[in-house]
C-alpha cells in the first residue's frame, strides 16, 4: 500500500507522460516503500513481511463462509 501511495504522489509531482517515465515513477515508489520496510526491520529487530496468511493470524469473528 506504501509503494501504490508513493508512486501516486510522485506521479502527481512529475506529471509523467510516457511509458518509460511512468515506470520510473513506479520503480521509484517501490523504491521508498523498500527503504522503510527495511529501516522498520532494523529498528524493531523483527521481519515485517511474513509468510502468515492474515486467515492464520486473525481470529475467526464468528461470521459463516460466504463461499458455499
Amino acid at each position: 500500500m506504501l509503494a501504490e501511495a508513493s508512486a501516486k504522489d510522485i506521479s502527481q509531482a512529475t506529471d509523467p507522460e510516457t511509458f518509460d517515465e511512468n515506470k520510473e515513477v513506479a520503480w521509484q515508489g517501490g523504491n521508498v516503500a523498500k527503504v522503510v520496510r527495511l529501516e522498520l526491520e532494523a529498528r524493531t529487530g523483527r521481519k515485517v513481511v511474513t509468510p502468515l496468511h492474515a486467515q492464520q493470524v486473525l481470529k475467526p469473528s464468528g461470521r459463516r463462509n460466504l463461499k458455499g
